[in-house]
């Protein structure tokens, strides 16, 4: 990522001849340098995809117009939908959290470290136990109790906290509740997900033992936007690990830990540096 100040649009529209240039005369007749530009054509749907990520030094349209501007004078001639991102502008990220710590750790400590430029204003949870964690990190952490009888209640609440605090995205880090459909279409591609198998595996509350029962040879785990089709959301990151008969449980859980919080990094990152463009049931993945 440019240490300078940098624009970002995520394009997609119909494939038309004549996108690329449009954008980049756009572009260039408006002083912008161009630092990177990725591009990808879907065959099967006929459709257009594109980031593009330009200087903002020495540009000649005011960001607070850029959008406007290209919409004008672009976006509307090849009906694009597109999003405009400043990378000089922290996303605010919210973190949902249980009782599991792994990748509740493995945040933080990527967050403290400064490997991602992230604000993270709050953190929530069903449970007590990680208090002590985001304390000793210096942020915000909040219990909502959830229960049958309380759940739409307290969802409402934290939806009002997620917006009064601004934030950007949400991250579940093993976050074991299941968010209602209304909080999910409030937050259409703003809530990502960890999940303890190579979407669609051994679902359930002891996967690993499932896996162990059944003599599997890879493990794996899968980060995606949450939607009210459980675990059925818009993939954005995924891999997996090699395992062998000589594993019992308790080793396939150390493993699925670990790649459980890379895969999770993963997706946040990407999240971080406007780099996924979501359509339909699918993610582009920009590198």
């Amino acid at each position: 990522m440019s240490t300078k100040a940098t624009a970002v649009l995520l394009i997609h529209c119909p494939d038309q001849k004549g996108i690329v240039a449009a954008v980049t005369d756009f572009l260039q007749h408006n002083n912008g340098n161009v630092i990177s530009l990725e591009q990808h054509v879907d065959p099967n749907l006929a459709h257009f995809f594109m980031r593009v990520e330009w200087e903002l030094a020495g540009f000649t349209i005011e960001r607070e117009k850029i959008e406007d501007y290209f919409s004008t004078l672009v976006a509307r001639r090849f009906g694009m939908s597109h999003q405009l991102h400043f990378t000089d502008r922290n996303p605010r990220m919210a973190i949902f959290v249980s009782k599991a710590s792994h990748c509740f750790y493995d945040i933080l400590q990527r967050y403290s470290s400064g490997e991602w430029q992230v604000e993270i204003p709050i953190i929530i949870s069903n449970h007590e136990s990680l208090g002590p964690i985001a304390e000793r990190f210096g942020i915000d952490y909040r219990v909502f109790p959830i229960t049958k009888q309380t759940k739409a209640e307290q969802e409402e609440q934290e939806l009002a906290l997620l917006r009064e605090l601004d934030v950007d995205f949400v991250v579940l880090a093993r976050y074991m509740q299941i968010l209602s459909d209304d909080f999910c279409a409030q937050l259409p591609n703003q809530i990502i997900n960890i999940h303890h198998s190579f979407l669609p595996a051994f679902k359930g509350a002891r996967p690993y033992h499932s896996a162990y029962e059944r003599g599997v040879k890879v493990i794996g785990a899968t980060s995606h936007y949450v939607t009210s089709d459980l675990d059925e959301g818009p993939i954005i990151a995924q891999d997996v690990t090699h395992v062998s008969h000589r594993d019992e449980p308790k080793e396939l859980v150390r493993k699925g830990k670990d790649i459980e919080k890379r895969v999770l990094s993963q997706a946040i990152r990407a999240q971080l540096e406007h780099k996924i463009l979501p359509f339909g049931n699918k993610t582009i993945v920009f590198h």
